[in-house]
């Protein structure tokens, strides 16, 4: 589809003309995208307070539980976040709800009749298309989450209220450096003056305050402003406000929990501790640790970097499980030596898939790390030779990519 849509076509044929509008998947930058904004007047959200959430992992989780202990504290919430799974309807809830296609089509033809001779990339249409659809519901609490990076990402036109990086490590190195200082200092590019910011990585890089200190922000830090100690059946968080015992243990990687609460606790003091435990007792999120099926066991996560992969195989190592069985696609441009290595340790039979387009790797290239394992044509017949070979106590894993996981609970809704 050459020509612009008009409001008859589906938001299957508005996302074709978006990714074939840009060149280029990734263009960071925000005096384009700043641009359209400000033609819209979707630059700010005045009737909403804006948390922005940053961070090599751990953002879609972090933002979930927020979403949550919001809701459950009845509050209006609305979340960005990316990239989709199943759905593009994904990238957008309000009060926990995926809005109707219908929705996305109006935002996406506002923005098409403002951007005029302007180039947008596919996430810079969805982060406007987000934002068109905050500003039309108003909801009282928006979370950005951010795409990649932090000062140069698109959501990042927003001056947010609050601020968070959840984790710093390395990933996307052509465009944020090949060091942890470097990352760290991009994604500290999220802070705004005199505005608080949460930094939940237990061991940031020094440019993290650095950053902080020169844009002039209120900077809280694990370890100095809020901490917390886990037990077996339950956890503490403590603060500057917030002194909670007893907490439910989260379904969540218990950093990003942890990073939540200090975001909660430094914008509502008074929050009510029930909505905290609430919000911990459902949040559970689609693709992180998700269990598809309980015979055989398998589990799907979206692990796609090496600090990623460490923490799925930390937790595999807790599972009380014979053989771990790994079924694996990745991005060609991801670290895929230093992803597998994390792994290995825990993994006892690979089961390797090539991802398809040009940022999809082959799956002998992971072969040549792994030094062995069985490729296959896709990643169903990997799950399904997975699954064929896997005994009584073994557990399967899914992993590597979004489009991995993707495509393995597609492939497995075919056979139920």
């Amino acid at each position: 589809m050459s020509a612009r849509p008009f409001s008859s076509h589906s938001l299957a044929e508005w996302l074709d003309h978006i990714l074939a509008l840009h060149p280029s998947e990734i263009d960071l930058g925000l005096t384009r995208v700043r641009s359209v904004a400000q033609t819209l007047k979707l630059d700010t959200l005045p009737n909403s307070r804006v948390i922005i959430v940053a961070g090599t992992n751990g953002k879609g989780t972090t933002c979930a539980l927020l979403e949550n202990v919001l809701m459950a504290a009845g509050f209006s919430v609305g979340v960005f976040s990316s990239p989709h799974i199943e759905r593009y309807t994904e990238r957008v809830r309000i009060n926990g709800q995926e809005r109707p296609e219908s929705e996305h089509v109006e935002a996406f033809q506002a923005i098409s009749a403002a951007q005029g001779d302007t180039s947008l990339t596919f996430f810079e249409y969805s982060t406007l298309g987000a934002l068109h659809l905050f500003a039309r519901h108003q909801p009282e609490v928006v979370l950005l989450e951010v795409g990649l990076g932090g000062r140069l990402d698109a959501t990042n036109l927003i001056d947010a209220d609050l601020a968070v990086i959840t984790s710093v490590d390395l990933d996307h190195q052509e465009y944020l450096g090949d060091t942890r200082e470097s990352v760290g200092r991009e994604k500290a590019g999220v802070f705004r003056l005199q505005r608080p910011a949460i930094c939940g990585e237990p061991n940031p890089p020094v440019t993290v305050a650095e950053e902080a200190e020169r844009i002039g922000a209120q900077l809280c830090q694990r370890g100095q402003d809020f901490d917390a100690e886990f037990g077996d059946t339950a956890w503490r968080f403590r603060g500057a406000h917030w002194q909670l015992d007893a907490l439910p243990l989260p379904h969540i990687p218990r950093d990003n929990a942890v990073t939540a609460l200090a975001a909660l606790e430094r914008l509502w003091p008074k929050l009510a501790p029930d909505a905290v435990s609430a919000g911990l007792k459902q949040t559970r999120v689609e693709g992180r640790l998700e269990p598809l099926c309980d015979a055989p066991r398998i589990v799907v996560d979206v692990a796609h970097n090496p600090h990623a992969a460490r923490h799925l195989a930390q937790w595999l190592a807790t599972q009380p499980v014979a053989r771990v069985r790994a079924v694996c696609g990745m991005l060609k441009d991801k670290d895929i030596d230093a992803t597998l290595a994390a792994m290995m340790p825990v993994v006892s039979q690979w089961y390797l898939a090539p991802l398809s387009g040009p940022r999809g790797a082959d799956a002998n290239r992971l072969a040549t790390v792994v030094q062995g394992g069985a490729t296959f044509e896709s990643v169903g017949d990997a799950l399904d030779a997975a699954v064929q070979d896997a005994q009584r106590g073994d557990l399967v894993i899914v992993f590597g990519s979004f489009y991995t996981v993707a495509q393995a609970k597609a492939h497995w809704q075919t056979r139920r």
